[in-house]
């Protein structure tokens, strides 16, 4: 049984940082194993943040330079740092893994979901 626990949300002031991380669990986990962050805000769709698949990461044009994909094979975890928060960055986010990869900016490319944590980036 494959399951994605994220975890690392809170409160933080603009301008602040925050480092949510994802472990997952049930099978081998290593680079081949596309691992994705999501968020959503109220009242929007889910939209993508960031994946990390083979030796590639990707970003959302939004989070781009302010947001940092990573993983520790040996601890079967994701990280996202994200540094230079706005109030925009306020969201539910979701880690989640991909099987396949196919498509690690899509949602649908996604086998398994965390349950979400919260940002909230208020002052």
């Amino acid at each position: 049984q494959v399951h994605v626990e994220d975890s690392g949300g809170g409160l933080v002031q603009p301008g602040g940082s925050l480092r949510l991380s994802c472990v997952a669990s049930g099978r081998t986990f290593d680079n081949s194993y596309c691992m994705g962050w999501f968020r959503q805000a109220p009242g929007k769709e889910r939209e993508f943040v960031a994946a990390i698949h083979l030796s590639t990461t990707y970003y959302a044009d939004s989070v781009k330079g302010r947001f940092t994909i990573s993983r520790d094979n040996a601890q079967s975890t994701v990280y996202l740092q994200m540094n230079s928060l706005k109030p925009e960055d306020t969201a539910v986010y979701y880690c989640a893994g991909s099987l396949t990869g196919w498509e690690p900016k899509s949602q649908y490319a996604y086998d398994y979901w965390g349950q979400g944590t919260q940002v909230t980036v208020s002052s």
